[in-house]
């Protein structure tokens, strides 16, 4: 058994209540069960196996949306595990995903149930992921984007925040600036207090709940912050 099913046999806390939990049910079978005893709700008792569960669920609604299931997202998502979880896990995720994929998905009653017992920077790293997903094939299509605003905003993230971390994935003239969720126009100084309070908002210690693993993916978004700011700096020749 890989990190990934001991995860969720260890206790899916919130996320075996409401759609989620429904969904993985379906998939888990006789995983679900074990986890029964340790049905919990709230932020503080978010756990590992709560987070990879919605993460899966939604990584199926983004992969629905343009119908056309990419074997390049799939690897892509088989990539990130094997990196992160090792080839074990990965292929359990895998088949996990393929499984929630033959599935109807409610996202409006699932990402109401993400906002209701995720913390922010959790959804936020959810967000990414699902940006990464979408753009694994080289491109995002447009129905892929609007699930992933649909989702967002469903997740309760600001707009500012869905900007930032759109703009880690598709660089234009201005993408530095809205990484940092400030206007080209804005003063040296404006700059430079912008990136202290993103490079706060994204640090990887604020997912540290969820465990080192997620916590070493985190900081993919941490260095995007820190690859804008240099960017700035540099056409600014700032201090």
């Amino acid at each position: 058994m890989g990190k990934f099913t001991k995860w969720i046999a260890g206790g899916l806390g919130w996320a075996f209540l409401g759609p989620i939990g429904g969904i993985m049910g379906f998939v888990l079978g006789s995983i679900v069960d074990e986890s029964q005893g340790q049905k919990t709700s709230g932020y503080s008792m978010t756990t590992t196996g709560s987070f990879v569960t919605s993460l899966l669920v939604l990584v199926a609604a983004v992969m629905k949306a343009d119908e056309k299931l990419m074997r390049s997202e799939l690897n892509y998502v088989k990539d990130y595990f094997v990196r992160n979880f090792g080839k074990e896990s990965a292929e359990e995720a895998i088949q996990m995903l393929r499984d929630i994929l033959k599935q109807n998905i409610p996202v409006k009653d699932v990402t109401e149930q993400i906002r209701k017992n995720l913390d922010y920077s959790s959804r936020l790293q959810l967000l990414h992921f699902l940006y990464g997903v979408a753009g694994a094939d080289g491109s995002i299509h447009q129905k892929e984007q609007d699930i992933i605003d649909y989702i967002a905003s469903g997740m309760g993230i600001s707009d500012k925040d869905t900007q930032s971390i759109k703009s880690m994935f598709i660089e234009d003239t201005d993408y530095a600036y809205r990484i940092l969720e400030v206007e080209p126009s804005a003063t040296d100084q404006e700059v430079k207090k912008a990136y202290r309070k993103m490079a706060n908002k994204y640090h990887p210690d604020k997912v540290s709940h969820l465990g080192e693993d997620f916590q070493k993916a985190a900081n993919q978004k941490f260095q995007k912050v820190n690859e804008a700011y240099e960017k700035i700096r540099k056409e600014r020749h700032m201090n």
